[in-house]
């Protein structure tokens, strides 16, 4: 009996040629749907993601665990012809390209598209940047510190009159990498009509740009500019973070007019529904400092669980805030894998981490890897057993230097 596909991207091979966050988290979404991904790192100089992570064990990190997950690791130096041949070799057996360097790189590498779409018509180049392959800023390197702040996302971060801060995550690698992923999807499907593939151009700064919702066209309009709002969204309430009795803070969303009525039930103050200032959403948005103080010493006398249970048995949607400590004991998650082993054989034991989201039904994503253990980890099966050659040949090239 043949083996179940490994998800529905079994049977595509990638090829990574990109170091830290964004472009191999694409291809870490396409590894986790299935996809063959095979990680190139030059020799000698591995992806710095290999030391990322604040938890050490035995001197080793572990956000390579996971954001490496899925992928074999080969060796091999783009900068010089027998690398670059061996690579345009792999790119004839491959289907998609994803790299994430500076614009340019490739091609100054003799690797352009025109030059991967000789050797191979339908290869997808999926290519993430910070500012995009095109138009005056191009040229720039780009961080995701950067094309947050650039995008005007990391405006609308904070509270009023303060400094704007950061998520403790590099956000815009990941939206990055999310939209190249799913435009690699696109390109996928759209060779199977046409028989040929495209260039994916993906941007930081335009990923952190695309959720911004109605920023734009609100200034545009209005001359609205969109600030911080602290814990709320301006205009929208309740919808909000309160106290608790013993000091932590929960999530009361209740907004929409039907679920509102609901938690004015549930405070017992059902007469709050009928009161004009909070009668329809336009009213409370008006007036929604007044009712977060409302449902603030509603909330300040009770403890977490009693409310999130009162509420969400009344349909009020609220929940905690969890720490990382609570999230991997949250049996939501756990019933539906999203707290998921890593078996990293660095240290000869699993690793939690996230995992695979969405969930398919059919033939859902799975976690067939941890993070290769090495550079160059599987470089006899990659250039050695598919693209056939000896083990003599082999070890010339690892004595030139070419892995």
């Amino acid at each position: 009996m043949a083996s179940p596909p490994a998800g529905p991207l079994d049977g595509i091979r990638v090829l990574e040629v990109g170091t830290l966050i964004s472009g191999p988290f694409a291809g870490r979404l396409l590894g986790d749907m299935g996809a063959e991904v095979i990680k190139i790192e030059p020799p000698g100089a591995p992806d710095p993601l290999r030391t990322w992570g604040q938890a050490e064990l035995n001197g080793h990190h572990f956000f390579w665990t996971v954001h490496a997950r899925n992928k074999k690791a080969v060796t091999l130096d783009l900068r010089v012809p027998r690398g670059r041949e061996l690579f345009l070799e792999l790119v004839e057996k491959s289907d998609i390209v994803v790299e994430n360097f500076r614009p340019g790189t490739l091609e100054k590498w003799g690797l352009g598209y025109d030059v991967l779409r000789e050797r191979n018509g339908g290869i997808i180049l999926v290519r993430v940047s910070g500012y995009g392959q095109t138009g005056p800023d191009a040229h720039k390197a780009g961080y995701a510190s950067v094309a947050e702040a650039a995008s005007g996302l990391r405006h609308m971060n904070g509270f009023p009159g303060g400094p704007p801060p950061r998520l403790a995550l590099s956000l815009g690698d990941s939206l990055a990498g999310m939209f190249a992923a799913q435009g690699a999807l696109a390109a996928l499907y759209r060779r199977t009509v046409t028989g040929h593939g495209q260039v994916v151009d993906a941007a930081l700064t335009e990923a952190c740009l695309a959720v911004q919702e109605s920023t734009i066209p609100d200034y545009d309009v209005g001359g609205v500019v969109r600030g911080p709002s602290g814990t709320r969204l301006e205009g929208i309430a309740p919808s909000n973070i309160y106290p608790t009795a013993d000091g932590s803070w929960v999530v009361i969303a209740a907004n929409q007019d039907t679920v509102f009525r609901r938690l004015c039930q549930a405070m017992g103050q059902p007469e709050l529904a009928t009161d004009e200032r909070f009668a329809d959403h336009v009213a409370r948005g008006r007036n929604q400092d007044e009712l977060d103080k409302i449902i603030g010493a509603w909330a300040g006398s009770r403890e977490p669980g009693d409310i999130i249970a009162t509420l969400s048995e009344a349909g009020v949607i609220a929940g905690p805030i969890n720490t990382v400590a609570e999230v991997v004991e949250d049996p939501q998650l756990q019933a539906r894998g999203m707290i998921a082993d890593h078996w990293d054989e660095r240290i000869g034991r699993n690793v939690k981490g996230p995992g695979v989201i969405p969930v398919l039904t059919e033939t859902p994503g799975t976690i067939r890897r941890a993070g290769s253990a090495h550079p160059g980890q599987h470089n006899d099966e990659i250039i050695g057993a598919l693209l056939g050659h000896t083990e003599a040949e082999l070890h010339q090239l690892r004595t030139e230097g070419v892995l």
